[in-house]
């Protein structure tokens, strides 16, 4: 048992526990309580006062997701020990008078690799507080350190911050493909998923991707003529793979990839193109042998987030965008378009931003309507359609009247129309819930 095991009373293994309680989407750090913010302002000022280690300690306060347990720290004679998670990987460190070191083991190395290391060397350049090492034990690091009377709270957010997704990025991916010379290592606070839940993601992957093949394959569209529908059936794909399946390591970067290849600004290529790339990496996926998605499956806490907090405005002007697109093919005998324009702009907003927190509710609402017969097979008990397919009105009320009930002292103002949804189907539904989610006043008092 190491230093950090001893000081923070972690024993191996976990506790499986009872019933359907699941995590979807990107982890977001925007969401801090009043208390986070106090613990902030005491960092700074603490900083500026010139006492560092009380900074360091309320910054740590500031980092803290209460219900998550994602950070832990613990004074030890005249240094502060902490630790924190960030997915499949633990963060640990150390600030006393002198200096701050934080660091995380990514792999055992047990044979030394050439293309390994330059990958790494090369990968020193792009960071800009940390950097890869190798340390006592022979295990592949990320290491950050710096006089303590310069780790303000703003510098060690973005230090922390890059060596805790760095690290977490890369164990997977280095992993996957270096998997001959290097071990996993710390992997003892993951919660690995059962089998079964693991064989129902893997389903979902397979036939949510085959399911879009087969439709595109019967030659309804013609994607030269119509990029644009393909584009919103394969990003609705993409995105909807990731909040839903949450997976880590090569599918999960593979699901960046996707998204990065068809908004990069730097190419000029054309949508057929793109489209043809997207297809190509869903393909792939669909072909990689289940064992290898199984690996990247498991529930880990986390610190930071990617995503880019935005107001409701945000998520207004993206509806205002690309709702109205879906009229044409809805019009002209597309349901399936159709109905991937609203789930286009649900995943859009939720793989990109931390939206507030009634419409990242809201939007998960969505997901639980659209795909009610993956949430009932994960074990939750409320349906959402009925037996004909149709949204379920009573419960998608009750639901909604759920959400508001719960950000109503935040959000005092939020009162959505319910009475303009409309239940014929999953595309009017769509179309008359986002209506509804962009005309609902999320302002505050």
């Amino acid at each position: 048992m190491s230093i950090w095991d001893s000081l923070f009373g972690r024993t191996p293994g976990y506790d499986p526990t009872d019933g359907p309680e699941f995590s979807f989407g990107r982890y977001t750090d925007a969401y801090k309580t009043p208390e986070n913010y106090a613990a902030w302002d005491l960092a700074l000022l603490s900083f500026e006062e010139g006492k560092y280690l009380k900074s360091v300690e309320a910054f740590l306060a500031y980092l803290r997701d209460q219900e998550a347990d994602n950070v832990k720290w613990k004074p030890e004679e005249e240094r502060l020990y902490f630790e924190f998670y960030q997915g499949s990987k633990r963060v640990t460190g150390f600030a006393d008078e002198q200096q701050l070191r934080a660091t995380a083991r990514i792999a055992k190395l047990n044979e030394e690799n050439l293309d390994l290391l330059k990958r790494l060397t090369t990968m020193n350049y792009e960071m800009k507080y940390s950097r890869f090492a190798i340390d006592d034990n022979g295990c592949l690091t990320v290491v950050f350190d710096t006089p303590i009377n310069d780790a303000s709270p703003h510098k060690l957010y973005h230090a922390l911050k890059e060596i805790a997704l760095r690290a977490d990025k890369q164990d997977d991916l280095l992993l996957d493909e270096f998997g001959a010379c290097l071990s996993p290592v710390e992997v003892t606070h993951l919660e690995q998923l059962s089998e079964a839940d693991k064989a129902l993601k893997l389903g979902f992957l397979q036939t949510k991707i085959q399911s879009v093949i087969d439709y595109l394959s019967i030659g309804k569209l013609n994607p030269e003529e119509q990029p644009g529908a393909v584009a919103y059936l394969l990003l609705d794909l993409v995105y909807r793979l990731d909040y839903l399946l949450i997976p880590e390591g090569y599918t999960m970067e593979a699901l960046e990839r996707m998204h990065r290849m068809y908004f990069a600004r730097e190419t000029e290529q054309a949508v057929t193109y793109k489209n043809v790339r997207l297809l190509g990496e869903l393909q792939h996926l669909l072909r990689r042998a289940p064992e290898s998605f199984s690996e990247e499956l498991y529930a880990g806490k986390s610190t930071f987030g990617i995503t880019l907090p935005v107001s409701h405005d945000r998520l207004v002007n993206l509806i205002d965008n690309e709702l109205p697109n879906m009229d044409w093919y809805q019009d002209n005998g597309f349901p399936e378009v159709a109905r991937a324009v609203p789930g286009y702009i649900a995943g859009y907003a939720l793989f990109n931003y931390a939206v507030p927190p009634p419409d990242r509710d809201f939007l998960q609402l969505y997901y639980r309507v659209s795909e009610d017969a993956y949430f009932r097979d994960l074990g939750y008990k409320q349906q959402f359609l009925d037996r004909d397919g149709r949204p379920a009105r009573r419960a998608i009320r009750a639901a909604i009247s759920d959400l508001i009930d719960r950000h109503r002292e935040d959000y005092p103002r939020m009162r959505p129309a319910v009475s303009q949804l409309n239940f014929d189907n999953l595309a009017n539904f769509g179309r008359s819930y986002l209506q509804m989610l962009r005309e609902t006043d999320l302002s505050k008092p």
